[in-house]
């Protein structure tokens, strides 16, 4: 099968054999009974398999992560309450105190937040790297030593668009027996095949493109069997940060529709990038699918679209984009993305507020930076709301 079905089938259908359901059950069941005192005790020590607690396993949950790990083709997969469990999980689950990470940079506000102001009440040092360079990066500061367990990288980046070179990275970091994983949210399976270039662990917030319609959140680990492992079975279990069965019911609905979805999403993106560029109010424009990005040959080769994501920067600064955020009647000013409706944001104030206006700066994040989620409605109503911010900046 193709990836347009594949979404749509799974592995196969009916999602429910005993009843031929076309589409998965709902499984809200907290608490699952066991026949007797022995079969209770044989669930537990893993002697037999099945359902004990939602917390543990769930069937609901369980059709989601295979259907994930079947999109992403890895073996195993979690799905954890939001993005940022997926994300601060897998990091507990491969470093300890005394350990430390790279990340590139610059990356989520939410994931800086954790990286920069929890992760050292841990002893967990964190070590960061251009996105743009980022293994030649960690070579010259030489960053690598027997204490890093983890690379952590976001590609595209938020909210830059800066591409991380993944078969480079995960080809250097296996070289030290590093796992390498990405936060794949801006692009999806759909658009970019990590574990194709070698990534270990792939990670979503499934609140954006997976869902498509910001009514549930959500996060996915996508990995090896073994590391799935580490990262559920042996922490997000204990840690409890786990997805609702019907927040699964809704990622898995969503999943059906998530390729009609992003060709739209990235059909309006090259048009509205393209408008953009030839606004004489914007300095820069950040798109992947532009060949004014100066990674788009990279982008090219790593990523089968560009997906939907982009930036400018304002020439009139953060008093510019107020003015243009507060003229839109169509584009909703909101953060997350993916959603079917364009979303747009200015990450200095909003997303990316938990940086410092010095870590912005070193990020390059400018403060007359907006961010665009580029959705499926008329393009050309989009463009006229666009519009609409210039005239008022004018």
């Amino acid at each position: 099968m193709r990836i347009g079905t594949k979404v749509v089938m799974g592995k196969e259908l009916p999602a429910c054999k005993e009843t031929r359901a076309l589409a998965p059950p709902v499984y809200l069941a907290a608490v699952y009974t066991f026949e007797n005192a022995q079969h209770g005790a044989d669930l537990f020590s893993g002697e037999k398999e099945g359902y004990v607690y939602t917390r543990l396993q769930n069937p609901t949950l369980k059709y989601l992560e295979e259907k994930m790990a079947f999109l992403e083709g890895g073996e195993a997969a979690c799905a954890f309450a939001s993005g940022m469990a997926a994300i601060s999980t897998t990091i507990l689950a491969l470093c300890d105190s005394g350990d430390n990470l790279i990340v590139s940079e610059p990356i989520y506000g939410g994931t800086f937040a954790l990286l920069d102001k929890i992760l050292p009440r841990w002893n967990i040092e964190v070590r960061w790297a251009k996105a743009a360079d980022f293994v030649n990066d960690i070579k010259n500061n030489g960053l690598v030593d027997e204490h890093t367990k983890l690379i952590l990288t976001e590609s595209p980046a938020n909210p830059t668009l800066d591409i991380v070179d993944l078969k480079t990275t995960a080809e250097f970091a296996h070289q030290y027996n590093i796992p390498v994983a990405v936060d794949t949210t801006f692009a999806t399976f759909y658009m970019q095949r990590p574990i194709e270039l070698g990534v270990d662990i792939v990670i979503y917030s499934t609140t954006k493109y997976i869902g498509g319609h910001s009514d549930s959140v959500g996060g996915m680990v996508v990995s090896s069997e073994a590391l799935i492992e580490k990262i559920k079975y042996k922490t997000c279990v204990d840690l409890g940060g786990i997805m609702a069965p019907m927040t699964a019911y809704l990622f898995l609905r969503g999943l059906q529709t998530l390729v009609v979805r992003m060709d739209r999403h990235v059909e309006n993106a090259r048009k509205v990038a393209q408008y953009l560029e030839g606004k004489a109010e914007v300095q820069q424009v950040f798109y992947p699918g532009s060949k004014s990005h100066p990674q788009y040959e990279l982008a090219q080769k790593q990523m089968r679209g560009p997906s939907a994501m982009m930036a400018f920067i304002l020439k009139g600064g953060r008093e510019a984009g107020k003015k243009f955020l507060d003229a839109m009647q169509l584009c909703q000013v909101a953060v997350s993305l993916g959603a079917v409706t364009t979303l747009i944001e200015h990450p200095a104030s909003m997303t990316h507020s938990t940086y410092s206006a010095e870590d912005l700066a070193k990020a390059g994040i400018e403060a007359g930076l907006i961010r665009i989620s580029v959705g499926i409605e008329d393009i050309n109503d989009i463009l006229e709301d666009l519009e609409r911010g210039f005239a008022a900046i004018r």
